[in-house]
């Protein structure tokens, strides 16, 4: 097919070798033979009146007309995909569509176990490949590499719609056989006391209650730091440090370790968990389905929390 007389097949070889920067690697990604790819590239090249791609050392760049046309295209081909290869109808009892998730270690604990329990339910044959945000997750959701995003309404991208799931208080942890587990936590304890801090992974830089904590002119004394909002609970054990973590998550520590949960002694504005998914999927029935199981999810998981 064509337009302007552009061969529209040739998007498809553009778009692989603009993500992968490699004729090689397009070619291989494609199913093609190198010699094709180069040959599409050829015809490309001369289509756009640009070289597209350069050779710099022993590697290839984008020219800049390139990184223009990167994103673009990659949009026109998920429009088409998106419209034309969606299924019109989801059937739960027999699909057996894989779900791509991007979650923090936080909700992989928390909710969806309950996600993946309510799911098995309805959807026996339903698979999730679960991914850690250890990169920019809006940019994958943008490049339609992953169906949907569970994460805090603050780092959600504003170009693409989202649902609120729940909303999260903090609270601290503490070991209960330490000095501040006895009464509440004062603000002198908490601005003393050593901490345990979570660093995410991905492109934002600080976690929520760091953000915060720094709000208050604090020089808190991060005593150690992990890439797990799960794991920090445990690290107080044995010791008169402080872990700062979603009171979900704290609750869940106590039901299995020595620690005792604290009201924190500084005010923590609530945070909003939400799920975001593409605009142009906003009608997928399957994660219409989805949708709905994570707010049935929600309610399970509060329900064995009381």
């Amino acid at each position: 097919m064509r337009f302007n007389k552009l061969d529209l097949n040739l998007l498809v070889a553009l778009d692989a070798m603009l993500e992968e920067m490699s004729i090689s690697r397009a070619a291989e990604r494609l199913h093609m033979s190198q010699s094709a790819m180069s040959n599409a590239l050829a015809r490309l090249r001369d289509y756009f009146d640009d070289e597209l791609l350069v050779q710099v050392g022993r590697r290839m760049e984008l020219t800049p007309r390139a990184e223009v046309l990167r994103d673009a295209v990659h949009d026109v081909l998920l429009r088409v995909d998106t419209s034309i290869a969606m299924q019109p109808e989801f059937i739960p009892s027999t699909s057996d569509r894989e779900f791509r998730l991007f979650v923090s270690d936080y909700t992989l604990n928390t909710l969806m176990p309950h996600v993946v329990a309510r799911a098995h339910a309805q959807a026996p044959g339903v698979r999730f490949l679960l991914q850690p945000q250890t990169i920019d997750p809006t940019r994958q959701l943008e490049r339609g590499e992953v169906d949907m995003l569970i994460m805090p309404a603050d780092y959600c991208s504003p170009n693409h719609p989202t649902e609120t799931l729940f909303s999260e208080s903090f609270s601290c942890v503490v070991w209960s056989g330490g000095r501040l587990a006895q009464g509440p936590l004062t603000f002198e304890q908490y601005a003393v006391a050593g901490h345990v801090a979570m660093q995410p992974t991905s492109i934002q830089p600080n976690s929520f209650e760091s953000w915060v904590v720094q709000r208050y002119g604090l020089t808190r004394r991060d005593e150690i730091t992990t890439f797990s909002f799960a794991a920090a609970p445990a690290l107080v054990v044995g010791t008169d440090r402080i872990a700062t973590v979603h009171t979900r998550l704290a609750f869940q520590a106590a039901r299995h370790l020595p620690v005792t949960v604290h009201t924190p002694p500084i005010a923590f504005p609530e945070m909003k968990q939400v799920t975001q998914w593409h605009k142009y999927r906003s009608k997928d029935p399957g994660l219409l389905w989805l949708r709905q199981v994570l707010l049935q999810a929600v309610v399970d998981m509060d329900t064995v929390r009381r």
